[in-house]
């Protein structure tokens, strides 16, 4: 009964993210009945933005001699482009076409997830910045890289910059936050703004779509009109 006690407390902690494993131990015999666990309320989503006064504060503070190359640019490609981490640091100089003006996020031979990278068009104020890396790089290399090599996380030094500019609860992600966040701001059609991003319309309009200015305006022109008679 003690062996099968110390089973259930370790799966019951692995069920909080799904019951599967407390499911599959009593199909293998190693508890003698089905438990059933109450599981948390998910987590309400990272909302955070950033202002354009606050990702002007992050880029500035961003440019330290170690990182100076790497980091403002980063910033901005998150910005700009709304891709997430691994996107960015994976991207390669064959991937960018500076002539046409895109960059294809995609790798070839990637298994393809929920996570689409999709294909962008290079925004007018990331353009000369993306060219002037360019002279510093290599035809094969990264876009972003220390010394021409590749950077594998870059969560320390951008932890490290958010703390010089005084900005508090923003991480990497934050980036694609703010970038979904000023595309609905602008008043970008749903589609299209969906399209830039690799993300899908429900996920646009559910996380981000009351900063779009014609959130529900119907709704709250027609609450004050009279009825229409049929």
């Amino acid at each position: 009964m003690e062996d099968t006690a110390v089973v259930l407390r370790t799966l019951s902690v692995a069920s909080s993210a799904c019951c599967g494993p407390l499911n599959l131990a009593h199909e293998d015999g190693h508890i003698i009945r089905p438990v059933h666990v109450e599981l948390p309320e998910p987590p309400e989503s990272r909302k955070r933005w950033l202002t354009r006064e606050e990702a002007a504060r992050l880029i500035w503070a961003s440019r330290t001699p170690i990182a100076r190359l790497h980091m403002p640019l980063f910033i901005l490609l998150g910005l700009y482009t709304g891709r997430r981490k691994e996107a960015l640091l994976s991207l390669r100089w064959p991937q960018v076409d500076l002539t046409a003006g895109r960059i294809d996020f995609e790798i070839q031979g990637r298994r393809r997830t929920s996570k689409r990278r999709g294909v962008a068009p290079i925004p007018r104020r990331l353009l000369p910045h993306l060219r002037r890396a360019r002279k510093r790089g290599t035809d094969l290399g990264y876009v972003l890289h220390r010394n021409g090599k590749r950077i594998l996380d870059i969560k320390k030094g951008f932890a490290a910059a958010c703390g010089r500019a005084g900005l508090e609860g923003v991480t990497p992600h934050t980036l694609r936050h703010t970038a979904a966040t000023w595309l609905m701001q602008g008043g970008t059609p749903i589609w299209e703004a969906a399209g830039f991003l690799a993300m899908s319309e429900k996920m646009l309009l559910d996380v981000y779509g009351h900063h779009h200015p014609d959130f529900q305006k119907g709704a709250a022109d027609n609450i004050g009109s009279r009825p229409r008679r049929a």
